[in-house]
């Protein structure tokens, strides 16, 4: 059962002694005095009429103490009622009574109504009574100079009187003078529960903590407690418990409260609105949560142990609980990717660390403390991180193309690092990726997640992007071709090596930009290379290294070509490269050698069988020295020339047997166009021919397309028909 409602004003403890003044009949507001047919017993005061009627009697009852006090036969000093009474109201409003829960328990609850006892009662003027100490001071002089202990064995002394006279039913005849004096005892309860709550709050303040009053303080609220164990049976609210141990936790929470909202308060508005300020804002609130925990921890709780209070546990959770209402103000109006980042990242890495309180023997126990942040609060920092993030890694990406294409503008030749060609754009992607996963990991593993995500969808976008890009541009040359072709095979190994479930998808994308960069590369080779091949197969060529030019060009290209690659083992990207350069010049070697410009007859044609011979395995040779894999390339050329210059017309049939099942993608073209180089007879080649077509149906029926592995040779030599193809096959 609560306690009496706590009033701002009324009268002080006083004696007993005092003779009863003359009854007065006095008459209240309506409906704050009963009829005067009510039963006296069951009868009860509205406590608005209970105050000024108990204002006015103390006012008279200060007066006749005076008067009594200047005659010779005084017994008690009116200045010490009159001092007493001060010193309380002027405590109980500087304590702020209204605000403290014990002043709300003595507020709810009812007192006794009378009906014309009231009149009786105040008529005699009879006050509440003022207890004394030896030192003749006041319970509110005790109050005001901290001597806790003492004020509430006086106030227990007068309790027990005052139900001992109860229980005697000495105010059986004055129903109001039990409330009014136990009142009285119940403002002086609230005075000192005002005092605890004022010494909790000094606590933490700059004076310094004062062992001695903590350590009073705590009997203060174990006396109270073995007190007032439990509720009396018939509810007499001055024995009821004041719960000064839950007062005492709850001026903890004010004090912790009051000391995390100073955090900030001094910030400008301007440095306060941005993330700087905001981060700053943390900085100081970690701070001051440091310094009082640990303050706490050293100075505070060693004074309350003696009473067996756990002040580490109230002042932790209070101040846990204050620094949540504070993060959760701050969330609400925390605007963009680095405001919310710099709240997780508070949240998590710094509240959260083990190192929070800045020695090994402190340290923020998070198991029973709930969440710092509420699950659904977290949830929507971490959703609205992530719309911010997805935003700002596209305008990194978008920030990288343009510092790309600023460097092809200004024709800035790529540089050369540990012998391969670079290009910022693989350093600026991995930079990129690693810094958000990374500081995303430190917030969770689930927010980690959905920034890789985030990153691949962005980069997947972002390589076609830059691929159109470039080949637009006028860089398009050998050098940024070889550095761009570095950069995207060092992004699809290394992001797939680190990644290797969220950035899959990114090896599809990739690998198409290094394709699309080759086969630039391999143009621009064939444009330079193309107009040499045209000497090949021809009377002048019989006479002249034809081949040494387009070699030359092969092996400058290859030179350039090495710093795309580091190290003994050329890159797969290098060596595709190099087997499309190896394959390429053998196919415009044959198809030089299937559409020549001019006949070979006799002497003529040996001499470039010959001629084919030393061709083929100088290219084969170079190709070989260079790194090219592409050893099923060497015999074709060798057995176009042996068919040439083969004297035994029965071995012709073996060549191309050779031939066909070497690269099953040659076709009847292709068998013709050879046969006519020879002009062998029309049975001949009728019989070969029908051997080839047979041997070619039986490749194709045996699932040998000829483009397994990618070996696809004859396929792109496109033969035009010829008088001498029509003559071989007529």
């Amino acid at each position: 059962m609560p306690s009496p409602r706590t009033v701002t004003s009324g009268p002080e403890l006083h004696s007993p002694k005092e003779p009863a003044e003359p009854k007065t009949p006095v008459t209240g507001r309506a409906g704050s005095v009963d009829a005067p047919g009510t039963d006296r017993g069951d009868a009860r005061l509205g406590l608005g009429t209970l105050r000024r009627a108990f204002a006015r009697a103390s006012q008279r009852a200060f007066a006749r103490a005076s008067q009594r006090a200047s005659g010779p036969g005084s017994e008690e000093d009116p200045g010490l009622l009159r001092r007493s009474s001060r010193f309380l109201f002027q405590s109980l409003r500087r304590r702020a009574l209204n605000d403290s829960p014990a002043a709300d328990q003595c507020q709810a609850t009812a007192v006794p109504r009378v009906t014309d006892g009231v009149s009786r009662q105040l008529s005699t003027g009879a006050g509440p009574e003022e207890p004394e100490t030896e030192a003749g001071k006041s319970v509110a002089d005790l109050i005001t100079e901290r001597k806790l202990l003492t004020a509430f064995e006086q106030l227990q002394h007068l309790e027990a009187r005052l139900v001992a006279e109860k229980a005697s039913h000495t105010f059986e005849q004055d129903p109001t003078g039990f409330a009014r004096r136990a009142m009285d005892v119940c403002l002086h309860y609230d005075g000192l529960a005002a005092e605890i709550a004022a010494i909790v709050r000094e606590t933490l303040g700059p004076d310094g903590v004062d062992a001695a009053a903590l350590a009073e303080l705590a009997q203060v609220v174990r006396a109270e407690e073995e007190a007032h164990p439990t509720s009396p049976a018939d509810g007499d609210f001055l024995r009821t418990p004041r719960r000064w141990r839950q007062h005492w936790e709850d001026a903890v929470r004010r004090s912790a409260q009051e000391r995390v909202q100073q955090a900030g308060a001094g910030q400008a508005p301007e440095v306060a609105g941005g993330a700087s300020g905001l981060a700053q804002l943390l900085a100081e609130l970690g701070g001051l949560v440091r310094r009082d925990l640990q303050k706490v921890q050293l100075e505070v709780q060693p004074a309350y142990v003696a009473a067996g209070f756990s002040a580490w546990e109230a002042y932790l959770r209070a101040f846990h609980s204050a620094v949540a209402q504070r993060l959760q103000e701050l969330a609400h109006d925390a605007r963009g990717c680095e405001q919310l980042y710099i709240l997780l990242d508070w949240a998590a890495n710094v509240y959260g660390s083990p190192n929070f309180l800045g020695a090994p023997d402190l340290t923020l126990s998070t198991e029973p403390l709930p969440p710092l942040l509420a699950p659904e609060v977290w949830a929507r920092l971490e959703n609205d991180y992530t719309s911010f993030l997805e935003t700002k890694i596209a305008s990194c990406f978008d920030g990288i193309l343009e510092l790309e294409q600023s460097r092809w503008k200004d024709a800035e030749a790529p540089d050369v690092i540990q012998g391969r060609y670079h290009t910022p754009l693989s350093v600026d992607v991995h930079m990129l990726v690693a810094e958000h996963v990374k500081a995303a990991r430190a917030i969770s593993a689930e927010l980690e997640a959905t920034t890789l995500k985030i990153c691949a969808r962005e980069l997947g976008l972002f390589v076609p992007r830059f691929e159109k890009a470039f080949l637009e541009s006028e860089a398009v040359n050998q050098l940024h071709l070889g550095a761009n072709i570095n950069a995207c095979e060092e992004l699809r190994t290394s992001l797939l090596a680190r990644f290797p479930g969220t950035f899959a998808e990114l090896e599809k994308p990739l690998v198409a930009t290094i394709c699309t960069f080759q086969k630039q590369l391999l143009l621009a080779l064939q444009r330079d290379v193309q107009p040499l091949f045209r000497v090949l197969c021809t009377k002048a060529w019989l006479t002249q290294d034809a081949l040494l030019p387009i070699m030359e060009k092969v092996l400058a290209f290859t030179s350039q070509l090495e710093l795309v690659a580091a190290g003994p083992d050329p890159a797969p990207a290098v060596q595709e490269i190099l087997q499309e350069v190896h394959r390429y010049v053998v196919r415009e070697y044959l198809a030089q050698a299937l559409r020549p410009q001019e006949r070979l007859r006799g002497v003529e044609r040996m001499a470039c069988s010959q001629k084919m011979a030393l061709d083929a395995q100088a290219i084969d040779g170079t190709f070989q020295r260079l790194g090219s894999g592409a050893t099923w390339l060497g015999p074709a050329i060798p057995c176009v020339a042996d068919i040439l210059g083969e004297t035994y017309k029965e071995d012709i049939q073996r060549h191309l047997e050779t031939l066909i099942r070497s690269y099953p993608d040659i076709r009847r073209d292709h068998v013709l166009a050879i046969l006519s180089l020879r002009r062998l007879g029309h049975r001949r080649n009728q019989r070969l021919l029908q051997h080839a077509q047979d041997l070619l149906r039986a490749v194709a029926k045996a699932g040998d397309s000829g483009t397994h592995g990618h070996r696809v040779l004859f396929q792109e030599i496109k033969v035009p028909p010829s008088v001498d193809m029509l003559m071989a096959c007529i």
